[in-house]
């Protein structure tokens, strides 16, 4: 059997601050344990970037422009479902702690966690372990045991309930007409959550809104 301790684990830090991304990696990288072996500005590039270097853990932040950390953390493991992902953000809400483990990642901290906490969960989650932060614990057998939300809620959290009644007309392949007739609006109005959709869930094009959404379990009208 391979002795996997004499191989330090290979972490990726993601984070749109160059601070924070730098800070983590000169307080990682004397850990004996720990090798950084690349750092993301992005999700694209944190998405790329894991392509290139195969980390076996990736450190992302949620909230960062071209991708955010969720869809960069669901598209990694698409790919590569080895990589484990702690989440490390500012943000503690419901629907992004939901919605990022249902992206798959295996840890959730809070920024500002103490260093020996940060080591303590890569390591973790590089064993096959799960760690959210101690505030957070309870809150996620809440969160899986309650009862459901309105369709989409928990995977778009950043949609309002408005933009989440034309998602699933979207996924259910009406036209925007067929929309505005459906809930009663302006075609000015559909047109407009549209474009708020594809902007906040960062698509290229309404197939690909589509597609999410009835992997969500949008649409089935």
């Amino acid at each position: 059997m391979t002795d996997t301790r004499s191989h330090p684990i290979r972490v990726l830090i993601a984070d749109d601050h160059p601070v924070f991304r730098d800070g983590l990696a000169s307080l990682l990288e004397p850990h004996p344990d720990i090798e950084v072996v690349a750092r993301a500005a992005d999700g694209a590039e944190a998405v790329a970037l894991v392509a290139e270097h195969r980390p076996d853990v990736v450190v992302m932040d949620l909230q960062m422009p071209v991708l955010n950390g969720i869809e960069a953390t669901r598209r990694i493991l698409a790919e590569h479902p080895d990589v484990r992902v702690l989440v490390f953000t500012m943000g503690e809400d419901d629907g992004t702690l939901l919605s990022a483990i249902r992206a798959g990642a295996r840890g959730y901290l809070v920024k500002g966690a103490a260093q020996e906490e940060v080591t303590r969960a890569i390591a973790a989650i590089h064993s096959g372990g799960v760690v959210f932060g101690a505030s957070l614990a309870a809150r996620i057998g809440e969160l899986l045991t309650a009862p459901a939300a309105s369709p989409g809620a928990a995977e778009f959290p950043m949609l309002t309930e408005r933009e989440r009644e034309v998602l699933d007309l979207i996924a259910a392949g009406r036209s925007n007409a067929q929309i505005a007739s459906a809930l009663f609006l302006a075609p000015k109005t559909v047109r407009n959550n549209v474009s708020s959709i594809l902007s906040k869930l960062q698509a290229t094009d309404r197939a690909e809104v589509i597609i999410r959404a009835r992997e969500a379990g949008l649409g089935q009208h």
